[in-house]
């Protein structure tokens, strides 16, 4: 898996997620602009949830410290000795506790993600690979576009989630336009992301629609 254009494709993602009407006027540098502005917004929310994960994490923490020193067996100790060990029962309080916990590491992961696509963000060659995904899908919207209501049984494509729009076009401007990234590879990027960002229903819902594009234009050719 190339690293540089998996992060690439996401940057893709969140500049597709801000298209407005008028995008056939954009030029390479409003992509751009775009592209830092998604990023930034992305890194002061890896801020903001690793703040939120420490505080959730000492919470937790002082829970339990508490819990040893207020318990029975050791207020009947003497000042001058050490606490003992006693067991944390497995109560509902405690399991949302550990809940709490799972959700605050699930924010460090994110957070670590978002750091690495920010760090990947700032080389050329991923800015410029995100830049041409956004450029090629404005300069063939129409066709584009046409292959996703034909390939989704006549959906509307205004009426599909919006994240499965983008990743859709995302990968078809790939299938279609780079002839150098091997359709398997578009397509699997394409599952990741719908993964990552839609629902539970995207990533089978998005593979079916690429691999019957994928088809057809095996067939054309």
């Amino acid at each position: 898996m190339d690293t540089r254009r998996t992060v690439a494709r996401e940057l893709a993602l969140l500049t597709f997620s801000q298209l407005s009407k008028n995008i056939e006027k954009w030029e390479n540098k409003d992509i751009v602009e775009i592209i830092e502005r998604s990023v930034e917004t992305l890194t002061k929310e890896a801020e903001h949830n690793l703040q939120s994960s420490v505080r959730e994490l000492g919470a937790i923490r002082d829970y339990i410290q508490n819990y040893e020193i207020d318990h029975t067996d050791n207020l009947e100790r003497p000042m001058d000795v050490s606490i003992i060990p006693v067991a944390v029962p497995m109560t509902s309080d405690m399991i949302g506790r550990i809940d709490t916990l799972l959700d605050a590491a699930e924010k460090i992961y994110s957070a670590m993600d978002i750091v690495q696509i920010s760090a990947m963000s700032e080389r050329e060659d991923v800015k410029k690979y995100s830049v041409k995904l956004v450029r090629t899908f404005i300069e063939n919207k129409e066709h584009i576009d046409a292959q996703i209501k034909e390939h989704s049984k006549g959906w509307d494509v205004d009426r599909l989630l919006k994240v499965d729009r983008d990743v859709l076009r995302i990968s078809i401007t790939e299938l279609l336009y780079f002839e150098d990234i091997p359709a398997s590879v578009s397509i699997d990027e394409a599952v990741e992301l719908s993964k990552k960002y839609g629902t539970d229903e995207s990533s089978s819902f998005i593979n079916g629609i690429l691999r019957q594009v994928y088809e057809a234009r095996k067939f054309i050719k």
